[in-house]
């Protein structure tokens, strides 16, 4: 039988072609992704062309005769494929049309499964937001039935919200997931705090240095974000596979083209990668993920009587005794939640009463502000995001 699909039928041959173009994007190499498939190796470039050019849509073929065998059997069920359509007239199966969560998803995928393919050792960073729990969820879909081939780290300020840690704790548990978690020694040493130090400096240490300092130690060479475009400005124009420097510095005029889609991952020793997979991602299209794959989040992001004191306009929530008092600071019981999640001292959070996912979206419809109108580090003068990021900030 020859090895192009030629002897089988349309439907077989059809589930052969998508099966080849996972692999492909698996990084499995050509001539072992036609061997597993039973397809020549041009049949397998042309289904991997044709995802390319148009998606999961564009994969299968329509019956056209020339030796094709159309079975007589009965219609067997299809394959258990994502996004996989219903039966059309003839028994012939189709790929139903994306949907623009399906596309941002389907992206991210992508993206993933490339990083995997080009990077020697990459690592997600896991910052246990919405964004990370997001990016996870894609990353166990993009590599099931097994687990993402790489492991999560956590860059701990040691001001972090309770309840982020035990989500955190809680989620590696529950996935079996490899969680590294670094503090800048030196940091930790002399006692740096946002309190005593300020914000500035409090983040430069124990979150630029810190991460510098556990990309180096690790030595990965490719490392995920949950980063959108729609954060914040310096944020929109920066490349989903974002190169830095042997020294992690970010230099906007020194990125690489991404035409059609293609990235190229390949760095020098001591470089790295920053990459984005929810880069065309909006803060609705997340909440809207979540609630279409039920993906857990943290507690603090729905509304709920909390105590809180202002400061400068920003409500602070008092989570337990690190947070120091002013004079005549009174915690007040109020309903807010957190729209984004950081140090507790810097993050501020908003008055609301959406308290669960169908009231946040409703809630996102009508924002007209950045979430990171909360992040107090964003306002620091003289200390821009994008002057972060050509630090080495993530």
């Amino acid at each position: 039988m020859p090895p192009d699909g030629r002897s089988v039928s349309v439907d077989e041959l059809n589930k052969r072609r998508i099966e080849a173009v996972r692999l492909r994007l698996a990084g499995v190499p050509l001539a072992k992704a036609a061997k597993r498939t039973k397809l020549s190796p041009p049949t397998v470039t042309a289904a991997l062309n044709a995802y390319r050019l148009g998606g999961w849509s564009a994969v299968p073929v329509a019956p056209r005769g020339r030796g094709i065998k159309k079975t007589e059997e009965p219609a067997r069920p299809l394959t258990d494929v994502k996004h996989f359509g219903k039966q059309i007239e003839g028994g012939y199966s189709r790929l139903a049309p994306l949907t623009h969560l399906q596309r941002l998803e389907s992206e991210a995928i992508y993206i993933m499964r490339e990083v995997v393919a080009q990077a020697a050792n990459p690592v997600m960073l896991y910052s246990i937001g919405k964004d990370s729990s997001v990016m996870l969820h894609v990353a166990q879909k993009a590599f099931h039935p097994g687990k993402p081939p790489f492991p999560l780290l956590h860059v701990d300020t040691t001001c972090k919200f309770r309840d982020m840690y035990a989500f955190r704790d809680r989620t590696v548990r529950e996935l079996g997931m490899k969680l590294l978690v670094h503090t800048n020694p030196d940091g930790k040493r002399m006692g740096i705090n946002p309190f005593v130090h300020g914000s500035a400096i409090h983040t430069d240490v124990m979150k630029t240095q810190a991460l510098k300092q556990a990309l180096d130690q690790y030595k990965f060479d490719a490392a995920f974000g949950g980063a959108r475009r729609d954060e914040e400005k310096s944020r929109a124009k920066e490349r989903i596979f974002s190169f830095r420097s042997a020294q992690h510095r970010w230099d906007p005029k020194n990125q690489r083209p991404e035409l059609w889609k293609l990235y190229n991952a390949r760095v020098h020793k001591g470089e790295s990668m920053r990459v984005f997979p929810l880069s065309n991602w909006t803060e609705l299209d997340i909440w809207q993920y979540i609630y279409l794959e039920n993906i857990p989040v943290v507690p603090l992001y729905f509304a709920k009587e909390r105590p809180v004191v202002e400061r400068d306009g920003t409500l602070i929530m008092v989570d337990d005794e690190r947070l120091p008092l002013g004079a005549g600071e009174v915690p007040a019981l109020k309903k807010v939640r957190f729209r984004t999640l950081g140090c507790y001292p810097l993050t501020g959070a908003v008055e609301s009463g959406a308290d669960t996912l169908p009231a946040i979206i409703q809630e996102m419809l009508l924002a007209r502000t950045s979430e990171r109108q909360g992040r107090v580090i964003d306002f620091d003068a003289g200390a821009s995001m994008e002057r972060k990021k050509q630090e080495g900030y993530f």
